[in-house]
């Protein structure tokens, strides 16, 4: 069965991105090593599942750009939760109609590689919250945000699978419900 992997950046006191949703911070981190990991993770992910949030500003970068990660990311099979949006147009793409929990366990049981939750932070903790997310690989980064939009609200006890650390200080690390 697949499995739900959600991939997010964090500042080292938990943040995914700064308050006003600001993610630069994570940049500097990114260097040939650290896309060479994501690149890596990202090859064995064939589906994303993303909030309105997170499709909308992917969804006016991702088609135009000319990133390394762009065609893992243009090509994937994308699911998008949303109450409010109506229809979605970016390539591989469909609007979610069921509960998320229903149309998750309906992915898992699809033939294909594991799922990826790319976030936003609200999708991201609805998702952990319901207790859908398998693993949880977390590029942490060197930094203390101080303030900003959290990745968890929820206590969860995990299990460290393992850990890479980078030249520029940031940490992939890979954790499974306890």
């Amino acid at each position: 069965m697949r499995k739900v992997v959600l991939l997010m950046h964090v500042s080292l006191d938990g943040f995914v991105g700064r308050s006003d949703g600001d993610l630069q911070w994570i940049f500097p981190d990114m260097d040939d090593d650290l896309t060479e990991w994501t690149i890596d993770s990202l090859s064995r992910m064939d589906t994303h599942v993303l909030g309105r949030v997170n499709y909308e500003e992917q969804s006016g970068h991702w088609p135009y750009s000319t990133d390394r990660l762009a065609p893992l990311i243009n090509n994937a099979t994308k699911i998008v939760f949303s109450g409010t949006l109506e229809k979605v147009e970016w390539n591989n793409s469909r609007l979610a109609t069921g509960d998320v929990t229903e149309e998750i366990a309906q992915l898992k049981r699809r033939p294909g590689t594991d799922i990826f939750v790319p976030g936003g932070a609200r999708f991201a903790q609805s998702v952990s919250r319901l207790g859908l997310v398998d693993e949880y690989r977390l590029i942490v980064h060197p930094i203390v945000l101080g303030s900003g939009l959290p990745l968890f609200t929820d206590p969860i006890d995990l299990k460290l699978l393992s850990s890479r650390e980078f030249s520029t200080g940031a940490v992939a690390l890979t954790y499974r419900r306890a």
